[in-house]
């Protein structure tokens, strides 16, 4: 019982009072000013005391200074009302009957309903003062007023509400307030922190997809560059080849040559175009809008033929098998499709010379797939000795994992290679 009751005398910080920051106050108080308040009202309530306490020594047949010293001390516990707030009340409920301590109760009380001590001891010792009050108050002027009763009564209630409701309410209004004040300023920091840290996760967002955009155009390029500047390698070669023994071969190689790149430039063009091409401002908070899409209107699966037609001018072995009747699939699938058997088709040029190749292509219920697969290498084929760097296969992958796809590779038992893919239709 001790431990509870200590710690309800103790109950006093509130606002500036429970947050360290800033404090520069000595021993319990957070700031300078609130000292100096507690000590002129702790001095102030000192020197009422001290003269109230003359007339009760007189009246209790004390020695005068004996009543003085009564009168500081009690007066100078004013002090403690930021620390002890209840302690103080007690106090002044306690000398209530030797009429000294007005402003020791007034400013007590005040205190008391400020703090965030629960409401029900505040009532409590609002109360007791508040009876104590009337009752010495009746007890000192029934014996001082000539007339009826009822007067003495309505004056003494009238003393005992003067000296406790108000500095209770006014308590009780700058105690709530103050929390308000406590709750916006709490409410202000949370909203500042979950602001900032909405900002760093849309920075992060905006640098992922900065990052994922970068690697789309690189594959972007890949896909449509190497695969072009791949077939003039081998146009080049074969015109290399025929130039002395065929002259009209030759001449159809070299506008091959001409062709695939003036088709690769386009292509670069359009992409570079994209790229440089202002954007419109967007939100910090959906960076993902922001990312440029290159090649809005991609190839598609009736450009297949024309894509196997040109590895077959090429000197390509290439046959193309198709099953199934063509659907209505997303954009996104058909340019997919078509870059898996696009960068099939490069490896096979540049791993596979002279190796013949099958395209199988089936429109099935909700999905599509694809199949490229090359045999074996003749001995007798020349490479073009085209560079390679190592990331067709894993371009591939992303892109129809990205759409929710199945993707496989890998060598056959007859000595070639094989890539397969599905994907959804939508």
């Amino acid at each position: 019982m001790l431990r509870p009751l200590r710690t309800l005398v103790g109950m006093t910080f509130t606002g500036d009072e429970r947050d360290g920051a800033g404090r520069d106050g000595p021993w319990w108080w957070e700031r300078r000013r609130g000292a100096v308040l507690d000590v002129g009202l702790g001095v102030a309530s000192a020197a009422e005391c001290a003269l109230e306490g003359i007339p009760f020594a007189h009246e209790a047949g004390l020695p005068v200074v004996l009543g003085v010293v009564f009168g500081v001390v009690v007066g100078a516990v004013l002090v403690l009302r930021r620390r002890w707030p209840i302690a103080v009340v007690l106090v002044g409920i306690a000398v209530t009957p030797a009429a000294v301590g007005f402003l020791l109760g007034v400013v007590g009380l005040y205190t008391l309903a400020a703090c965030e001590v629960p409401r029900r001891i505040t009532a409590t010792l609002a109360s007791m003062s508040l009876v104590g009050t009337f009752v010495v108050t009746y007890l000192r002027t029934r014996g001082d007023v000539d007339g009826e009763g009822a007067l003495v009564f309505v004056l003494s209630a009238f003393m005992a509400v003067a000296l406790t409701v108000p500095p209770v309410l006014l308590g009780l209004y700058v105690g709530a307030r103050r929390r308000l004040m406590e709750s916006l300023q709490e409410r202000a920091d949370s909203l500042e922190r979950e602001l900032s840290l909405l900002a760093d996760r849309a920075e992060e967002r905006a640098e992922w997809a900065r990052q994922e955009e970068r690697t789309r155009i690189a594959r972007e390029m890949h896909d449509v560059v190497a695969h072009r500047v791949s077939l003039m390698v081998v146009h080049a070669a074969a015109l290399q080849a025929v130039a002395g023994k065929d002259p009209e071969k030759a001449v159809r190689n070299a506008a091959l040559v001409g062709d695939m790149g003036r088709q690769a430039l386009t292509e670069l063009r359009e992409m570079l175009g994209v790229l440089r091409a202002p954007q419109k401002p967007v939100a910090a908070v959906a960076p993902v809008a922001a990312v440029a899409v290159v090649g809005e209107e991609g190839p598609s699966l009736a450009e297949l033929e024309v894509l196997v037609g040109q590895s077959r001018a090429a000197g390509m072995s290439v046959e193309m098998v198709v099953q199934g009747e063509r659907c209505a699939y997303a954009a996104e699938v058909e340019q997919t499709a078509y870059r898996v058997v696009q960068e099939a088709l490069t490896n096979c040029h540049k791993h596979a010379p002279g190796a013949r190749v099958v395209v199988r292509l089936a429109h099935r219920e909700g999905e599509v797939a694809m199949q490229v697969e090359n045999g074996p290498c003749e001995g007798e084929a020349r490479s073009a000795d085209l560079p390679s760097g190592g990331n067709g296969l894993v371009g591939m992958r992303e892109r129809v994992l990205g759409l929710g796809g199945v993707f496989v590779s890998g060598p056959t038992d007859g000595g070639g290679f094989k890539v397969s893919a599905v994907l959804p239709s939508r």
